[in-house]
Parts: structure tokens; sequence; C-alpha cells
């Protein structure tokens, strides 16, 4: 990738709907110190994406102003002081913003070797769901072996990481899905059962399930009135961590129950955090995933891919139907 040159991005011709998205031309970044300039082969498509289309969600101070927090490539130029890649590395890593284009900068520590066999496609859907799923429910939560967990959105690609991570790590596995299809997907991904939230009470059938005890861990991206259905199934001092809230964000919730269960309800995001919180979770995951994916363990859920020209259909797929990841792809060999 020659130095000056411009390059292709899926910028936002205001804010709204999908037909906002246009393919616009920027200059080639530069890496600055510690950074590496990847050629973009593919980017995930993520919910925080569609929220910052719709101008709820904007890029942290000094990030590009267009999508994309997940990328996969090839190195093809280092910053000063850079040590831990090279220029024709295959990598995939979490930028704060403005992964939807055929380059990137990201500080070195923020980034992860590709491991071989995995494609670069499949690669670019692994940084934000493995990275949210590890810092929210094993880091912040403390899922343990042993434990009971479930997981809302059961084949999101948050939720298809999240069932093969707790799974992985010994913990029984529970999840809600909007259809049989979906629950069945969720199910052969390792959930023990999955719910149905159209026909099934959740909280209810969990609890039976578990014989009373309930979930120690719950991951909800739901919100609304998913809340107080989770302080029902949460076990006695249960971990409830939100992440998102598609159902919205503001809710009455029976204090009670968190007294009585000794309860924590806790939350976070992950974009705007400094780059040395990613950096841990980074190490954390070349220590205890990355192995598992090179051996095929596990590794991301895929529903399609679409070229980055056609950003706008990506983004219409991801609110409909679907189980797994939506990735764009620029060309480069994905």
């Amino acid at each position: 990738m020659s130095e000056g040159r411009d390059m292709r991005v899926v910028a936002m011709n205001g804010t709204g709907g999908p037909d906002v998205l246009v393919v616009e031309t920027r200059p080639m970044p530069e890496p600055g110190e510690g950074e590496i300039r990847i050629a973009v082969a593919a980017a995930g498509v993520n919910r925080p994406d569609v929220m910052q289309r719709k101008g709820l969600y904007p890029a942290p101070e000094g990030a590009p102003d267009w999508p994309g927090l997940e990328i996969a490539g090839v190195v093809d130029g280092l910053g000063a002081g850079v040590s831990r890649f090279a220029v024709g590395d295959r990598v995939m890593a979490l930028v704060p913003g403005g992964g939807y284009a055929e380059a990137a900068t990201v500080h070195e520590t923020n980034v992860l070797h590709v491991p071989e066999g995995l494609s670069l496609a499949r690669a670019a859907a692994v940084p934000e769901t493995f990275m949210t799923v590890w810092s929210n429910v094993f880091m912040r939560a403390r899922l343990a072996e042993g434990e009971t967990f479930l997981v809302h959105g059961g084949t999101s690609g948050i939720g298809t990481t999240a069932i093969q991570l707790a799974n992985a790590f010994g913990a029984r596995v529970f999840a809600t899905a909007g259809s049989d299809e979906k629950c069945r997907a969720a199910e052969t991904l390792g959930a023990e059962a999955c719910f149905n939230y159209r026909d099934t009470d959740f909280a209810k059938t969990l609890l039976a399930r578990t014989e009373g005890h309930g979930a120690d861990v719950i991951l909800d991206m739901v919100g609304g009135d998913y809340a107080n259905r989770n302080l029902e199934c949460a076990a006695i001092e249960g971990r409830i961590v939100q992440i998102a809230f598609l159902k919205g964000p503001k809710v009455e919730i029976d204090l009670s129950r968190i007294m009585l269960k000794r309860l924590v309800f806790t939350g976070s995001t992950l974009r705007a955090r400094p780059v040395a919180f990613k950096a841990a979770i980074v190490a954390e995951l070349e220590r205890q995933v990355m192995p598992l994916i090179a051996a095929g363990k596990l590794g991301p859920v895929m529903e399609r891919t679409y070229p980055l020209e056609e950003a706008a259909s990506a983004h219409r797929h991801l609110d409909e139907d679907h189980i797994g990841k939506i990735v764009l792809t620029t060309g480069l060999g994905a």
C-alpha cells in the first residue's frame, strides 16, 4: 500500500437509516508511535456501528468519524517503537472507530495474530465479540467452572461467542433466542438449553431446570422488562452484566431482590476504554482463548459477508433474523 494515496471508507452522510452509509475517499492514515497500519481485508459489523449510524454513539475523540470497531488484514506500516509485529503479518484488531475502510491504524497492544487456518473474513469477527465477552463475563463477572451462565440473544455475535466461551471453560450454559431454529443453533454451540422467549418464560423455566438455583452470571443485551426477570432467576450472589439495552435503558426494578440475593448488577462499554485496558484483555485472550481458536475448538459463527460498498445492505441484514456475525470485505483476499 503506497504512501500518500487515498483509500475507500464507508462514511456517514448524516445520521439515520442504512442509506446514510456511503463510500467516500479519505487520506491513507500514518501509524504513530507504538501503532501499526493494517491493510484491511475485512471488518465486522456490530450493533454499536448501528448506534453510531443513528447518531447515538459518536466516535471517541481522536478516532475516525466513520464506523467499524473490529478489523482483520495484513500489517503494511509500522510506527516508531513497534516490537510485536512485522510488515506482512496477518492480524486482527479492536479499533475505536474507522474499521469500515481499506486501512486503519491501531496501537500494537490492541492487536492479535490471526492463527493459521482462520480466514481474514472470520478473523474480523473475533475482536469485538471475544473481547466484550471475555472482559464482561470472565474479568468483570468472574464466571467460574461449574457455575450456571445465562446469555440473552444467544444467536447474536455476542451470544454465539458467549455460549462457546462459557462452555469451553466449564460453565453450565443456558440462552434465550427468538425462534425454535435459533434455539437449536444455540444448543448446537454448547448451550444445555435455549428458551424461545416468544413462548417461554425464561426466568421460571431456568429456575426449574436448575432446581431453583438460577444463574450465577447473566449477560444481558436486552434491558427493558428483562431487568426484573433477570433478578428473578439470578442465583444467590449472582452477577448480572448489562452491555446493551435493545428494549430500552430505563426500567423500574425490585431492589429487594438485589438485597436479599446479594446480587451484583453491573455493566460496561468497551469502545471508549483506554488502550491499556484493551491491551489487558488482549493479553488474556492470547493466553487463554487464542489456543482454543487455533485448535478449532471454538471460533466466530458467520452469517454472511458483504463487499465494503454494500455496507447499507449489511446494516439492513443486521436488523433482520440472523445467526452469528456479518462482515464487510474490501477485496484484499479475505
